[in-house]
């Protein structure tokens, strides 16, 4: 850890609670607290409690704000209503992925943005250059605000021990990629219906001042229920397990949103010459050679990161992400392949460490929630 090494608004509460810390993105954030496999466990049977205040805000405002963001993002943030939120991608002239991000649409003229933490200045600063000419405000709220998520089948339970009686038919009504002002445990916050674990969950939108008393209340709300706090090991297995990208791994600027499987996320039925379009719609027509694909193995070794993927000796991929998957039992990671052999079924090796080890390409997610 150095001296410019960020803390959150949460981190002494981590530490009084033993949490193990790692830097992620220039942040000192907790690992695990005691078993990650028990925190991964909780998540998917009952609840996790998950500090994300690394993760970046903006807010886009202005009476231009969706033709802005149209322009500035592929996706199609016009056609989003008031109080729904979209996946998109934020792109270079080339086509290269940039960040993943979710935007919120908070009013007709007003969204907040969420890039990526390690990513959060890069994004910030292009959406700035990118405003010019149009009626907007970009502010950054990333500083002074705390993001915390209750995730799990649990947590629409948790949630209504801590609203108001006449806020829980909205906690319960709130749809998935949906957000509203909400009170919890008497914090004014943006409740969001919206998480990376591919579990129901919620996420909750906090200024710093008020975070450790709501992740006190959520803790103590909670206990009844099975929740335990969770660092960034579990929720690395669950969105893999849920087939979820993370950005330097399975996204990167090198990589356009079709080889990722995420070209239904760029709209080219909107009207703006957004940043990245020309190229997009080339890659589109021109198709791509490789492509992202889930992995399952048979034993227990799990593979990791750039572990090679070959077919009868020759290489025809790498390994983004891996491991052992704690809800299914075995091996899974997601690999970029030749499409020559992306499709599921086809039988590949991955070496692991010098031991080439059999598993199989199989369908993106690995889990869902109710099967």
């Amino acid at each position: 850890m150095t001296d410019s090494t960020k803390h959150t608004a949460l981190h002494d509460e981590h530490a009084a609670l033993g949490a193990s810390f790692t830097d992620f993105g220039g942040w000192d954030m907790p690992l695990k607290y005691g078993s990650e496999l028990a925190e991964h466990r909780a998540v998917r049977t009952a609840a996790g409690l998950f500090d994300l205040s690394h993760m970046g805000e903006v807010r886009v405002s202005g009476p231009d704000a969706a033709t802005f963001l149209n322009t500035a993002l592929a996706g199609n943030l016009a056609a989003i209503a008031v109080g729904r939120a979209k996946y998109s991608l934020i792109c270079t002239p080339e086509g290269g992925i940039i960040d993943d991000l979710i935007s919120y649409r908070l009013a007709e003229d007003e969204y907040l943005v969420v890039p990526n933490a390690g990513n959060a200045p890069t994004v910030l600063a292009a959406l700035q250059e990118r405003a010019a000419g149009f009626d907007v405000t970009v502010a950054d709220e990333s500083a002074e605000t705390s993001l915390v998520a209750v995730q799990g089948p649990a947590a629409q339970t948790i949630l209504h021990e801590l609203v108001p009686a006449e806020q829980r038919e909205l906690v319960t009504e709130l749809k998935y990629y949906s957000a509203a002002a909400a009170t919890v445990a008497g914090t004014e916050v943006l409740l969001a219906r919206t998480g990376y674990t591919g579990e129901d969950g919620f996420e909750l939108y906090v200024p710093n001042a008020q975070a450790a008393p709501l992740w006190q209340a959520l803790l103590e709300a909670g206990q009844a229920h099975g929740l335990i706090p969770c660092g960034l090991a579990s929720r690395d297995s669950l969105r893999l397990e849920a087939g979820m990208p993370l950005y330097g791994q399975e996204l990167t600027r090198d990589l356009t949103p079709y080889e990722a499987g995420l070209g239904p996320v760029v709209s080219f039925k909107k009207e703006e010459d957004f940043v990245g379009r020309a190229a997009l719609e080339a890659r589109r027509a021109d198709g791509v050679s490789r492509k992202l694909v889930g992995l399952r193995g048979e034993g227990r070794r799990a593979a990791r990161g750039h572990y090679p993927v070959s077919v009868d000796g020759s290489v025809v991929g790498e390994v983004t992400s891996g491991a052992l998957s704690p809800t299914l039992g075995y091996p899974i990671a997601m690999a970029y392949v030749d499409n020559a052999h992306a499709e599921p079924g086809t039988e590949v090796q991955v070496d692991l460490r010098g031991k080439p080890l059999p598993f199989e390409v199989v369908s993106l997610p690995f889990y869902k929630r109710g099967e």
